[in-house]
């Protein structure tokens, strides 16, 4: 069975606003190596969207964006090569490598995509890891907490209609004075 492992960036007072962190090439090295232990990653269109207006690659050059600094590159080459369900009632139709998932067959289809053999899934953002720990979904969780105050949100799993203890199994400082901890949910 495939565990479905959950990645998020946040300042210290909660934020996960893709744009109040504060990305390096450490860091990115490590969203990097989360991202390569997975089959395929999982987003809600929102996130789906986001990542490929930032990291899909042209198809004919396959070149990286003026914009984009050479340590995101590994990054950008492993999202942009994973598999990918985007999970939406919204969009007609996906490319990028992706599949389209509704949102009324979420549970069913994630719990038959941890089923199948491999390494493991990956699933980012905000409203959709709110209904896949709804769903008891997750098997891990990891905050990447920034050493930063960004003073607004949003804020993850805001909503959560029952608390989630968990257990930490991991953590890891990185030079910039953030800190990854992974945990799992107390069985």
């Amino acid at each position: 069975m495939r565990p479905l492992r959950y990645s998020i960036n946040v300042t210290l007072d909660g934020c996960c606003d893709h744009r109040a962190g504060v990305p390096d090439a450490e860091l990115h090295r490590h969203a990097t190596e989360t991202l390569a232990r997975a089959d395929a990653l999982i987003f809600g269109r929102v996130t789906y969207e986001m990542m490929e207006a930032a990291f899909r690659l042209p198809a004919e050059t396959g070149a990286l964006p003026d914009w984009m600094d050479d340590w995101m590159e590994p990054f950008a080459r492993t999202i942009d090569a994973a598999k990918k369900y985007v999970v939406s009632d919204t969009l007609d139709r996906v490319d990028w490598n992706a599949e389209l998932v509704r949102g009324d067959d979420l549970g069913e289809t994630v719990a038959r995509l941890k089923r199948e053999p491999g390494e493991g899934l990956y699933v980012g953002g905000v409203t959709l890891p709110l209904a896949l720990a709804e769903l008891g979904l997750i098997d891990e969780y990891e905050f990447v907490v920034h050493p930063r105050l960004a003073g607004h949100g949003p804020t993850p799993f805001a909503g959560l209609s029952k608390p989630l203890d968990l257990e930490l199994v991991g953590r890891r400082e990185f030079g910039s004075g953030a800190v990854a901890m992974r945990y799992e949910p107390r069985r």
